[in-house]
């Protein structure tokens, strides 16, 4: 069950309306790495749960944050979009400095939405649950979670850039100290995990039936050889079962490739006469 109350986790106001801002934080609203994503993946992630409770505990946590912080981002966008009309984005293209780097306003602001927040990225594409996972697995998805946060931390350090309004600084200073929380609570998580099963996703395979004579290897595949310097290509192996290998030149293990012609009622290129 869930429980809305009226106050935001933290306050979003902006110092002054700003339109082409607005489509900037669609980004981090409906992006690929937006707070909708995380939202979906880590509350899925919760209902799914069939390990510990305190892990689907935890992912509801977080999940039911992420909610407050869609509501925020919506609230925000709403009010960078007050007094915008759809000719803004006409007067900015005037500027064709504002016109080239920025492009002005997102016109469904104005014509969809009603100067209201979308849920899609800042280009206009529809957010999708294609961007999130949710596996079963704890430490896979964990490890993908930690990946989302990183990403969201990093746009919205970028965006914190490409403004001088206090008041939006003043919240997404907020969501990126949230942001670090996640990273170090995903890094917790990670860590608790793999100390208590092998840190090859998944655990439960047995590893006899991989080709063991290539787990550890690392294979030159481009010209040059720089990445024998790094810790992957030597030295005991993260898992602590063997010892990297650095293959300098990888050779072709398979056999030439040979498909045989397509039947008559596919219609492929017929194979040349003998």
């Amino acid at each position: 069950m869930f429980y809305h109350i009226k106050e935001l986790q933290y306050n979003a106001k902006p110092d002054r309306p700003d339109p082409v801002y607005a489509k900037k934080l669609q980004e981090v609203l409906g992006g690929q790495f937006g707070e909708i994503s995380v939202m979906m993946q880590y509350l899925f992630q919760g209902w799914n749960c069939r390990g510990e409770q305190k892990y689907r505990d935890m992912l509801l946590d977080i999940g039911t944050e992420e909610i407050a912080h869609v509501e925020m981002l919506a609230t925000m966008i709403a009010q960078l979009l007050d007094n915008a009309p759809v000719e803004d984005q006409e007067n900015a293209a005037k500027d064709p400095i504002i016109g080239a780097v920025m492009g002005g306003m997102n016109p469904q602001h104005a014509i969809v939405s009603g100067l209201g927040a979308r849920p899609d990225d800042s280009e206009g594409y529809p957010w999708t649950s294609r961007y999130t996972i949710a596996s079963g697995n704890l430490l896979a998805d964990f490890r993908a979670n930690l990946n989302a946060e990183s990403q969201g931390r990093l746009q919205v350090v970028r965006l914190y850039e490409m403004t001088d309004d206090k008041g939006v600084r003043d919240m997404l200073s907020f969501l990126i100290a949230r942001d670090t929380m996640h990273q170090n609570q995903w890094m917790a998580a990670i860590e608790e995990l793999e100390q208590k099963q092998k840190p090859i996703v998944p655990a439960t395979f047995n590893q006899q039936y991989e080709k063991q004579e290539v787990s550890y290897s690392f294979m030159n595949f481009s010209e040059g050889e720089e990445s024998r310097q790094g810790r992957w290509a030597s030295g005991k192996s993260m898992d602590g079962q063997a010892e990297f290998e650095y293959i300098s030149e990888p050779r072709a293990m398979g056999q030439i490739p040979f498909l045989q012609p397509a039947p008559p009622h596919i219609h492929g290129t017929p194979p040349s006469p003998l």
